[in-house]
């Protein structure tokens, strides 16, 4: 078939544990928090949702594919580069992100406060206007193990189109 549509949707998700530390990283901002994240990178579930969806949308693969947690390179890596990465991918594809959104799924921390920080450094990587790019949060009403406070979730959706 084709490749006769100007543009493509992709959805992603991605999860993490708590664990120890003093912060957590959520859209390129650093994030005071009791708590840390478990991850091979720096557990950025924001980024790591917004990668896949990128990915997912031309059939690229997931974050994984890219960036495997076996591999020593990625260990402690900022996400940010994991986004400018999946960009130039699209970009050489003759393709680029329109608008991205992303739900942050957490009790705590308070992602509102921190939310046009994450859509400035989101836009920036992907060279878009800060308005094509919406961070907002939900609870999961202390249901499932984001509401336990375990751990924190994000899911993306971005529409690409034709560079």
């Amino acid at each position: 078939m084709p490749d006769t549509l100007n543009i493509r949707i992709g959805q992603g998700f991605d999860v993490h544990a708590f664990g120890d530390g003093d912060h957590v990283m959520l859209g390129g901002v650093r994030v005071p928090h009791a708590r840390g994240v478990q991850a091979h990178s720096d557990g950025d579930v924001v980024l790591h949702a917004l990668c896949d969806a990128m990915l997912g949308a031309l059939a690229l693969g997931d974050i994984g594919k890219h960036f495997p947690p076996s591999d020593d390179r990625w260990k402690g890596a900022d996400s940010r580069a994991f986004v400018r990465h999946c960009d130039a991918l699209l970009r050489e594809r003759g393709w680029r992100v329109g608008n991205a959104d992303v739900t942050v799924i957490c009790e705590r921390p308070k992602v509102g406060p921190h939310a046009d920080a994450m859509r400035a450094c989101v836009a920036e990587d992907l060279g878009i206007e800060v308005g094509a790019v919406s961070i907002k949060a939900t609870t999961s009403e202390k249901l499932g193990f984001t509401g336990r406070g375990e751990g924190i979730a994000a899911q993306a959706v971005v529409l690409l189109v034709k560079a």
